[in-house]
């Protein structure tokens, strides 16, 4: 479970989002980063049950920085005001189709899948979409997986992409431009709850099969 003191730090931070704060209360930053490391362990290890790639990433190879890039923004605060995890192969530099695990008071959120794929590889994930239709289909149609997450989230183009049939079955997948399974975790008490944990992991397991197609795709 995620510890109540770590969103307590979140609620802070984004009330005084500054370094002089921050500096302030450096040893309360360790602790929700601590906190959010040591859940992402417990996560590999129960994800790579069913999903081996995973298996061996560390999980401070998956923990974001808190720091933000300000280098082309007008927003200059210094900090993000959420902590988060990316669990694929190779972590979050890799951006390998996997998990995406969002902690923010009231906002948090687990995604699924591949986010904002470059054009060769949204070629790819289309393509592949295209010729396995029935398999993609079966995946997003499924019962448990439409009742979790509905629709997948992402942009959309509004006509047909170039080199594939505007009358094709799988069309509004084939118009999308990220391919992701989403679902709110707005109840801050369930996050801190005994029964969170057990929930994520069934969640990502609902994930997997969309997550491995993807992954399948771009290989």
């Amino acid at each position: 479970m995620i510890s109540e003191e770590t969103l307590i730090f979140l609620k802070k931070l984004e009330k005084n989002n500054n370094r002089d704060w921050f500096q302030a209360n450096k040893k309360e930053f360790e602790k929700a980063k601590a906190d959010l490391t040591d859940f992402t362990a417990f996560l590999i290890g129960e994800v790579s049950k069913f999903d081996s790639q995973i298996s061996n990433v560390l999980p401070q190879e998956c923990v974001f920085r808190i720091y933000r890039d300000v280098r082309f923004s007008k927003d200059k605060s210094p900090y993000k005001i959420h902590l988060g995890a990316y669990i694929s192969p190779g972590g979050r530099k890799s951006m390998a189709p996997g998990y995406y695990f969002h902690i923010q008071p009231g906002q948090s959120f687990v995604a699924g899948g591949k986010h904002i794929p470059d054009g060769p590889e949204t070629l790819k994930i289309r393509s592949a979409i295209a010729n396995h239709t029935d398999e993609f289909l079966k995946i997003v149609g499924k019962k448990s997986f439409r009742e979790q997450f509905g629709e997948l989230r992402g942009e959309s183009l509004k006509s047909a992409p170039k080199g594939f049939d505007p009358e094709h079955k799988a069309l509004e997948y084939l118009k999308l431009k990220e391919f992701m399974a989403f679902i709110e975790l707005r109840d801050d008490k369930f996050l801190t709850s005994a029964e969170f944990p057990k929930h994520l992991v069934k969640t990502m397991k609902e994930m997997y099969r969309l997550v491995a197609f993807l992954r399948n795709a771009l290989s």
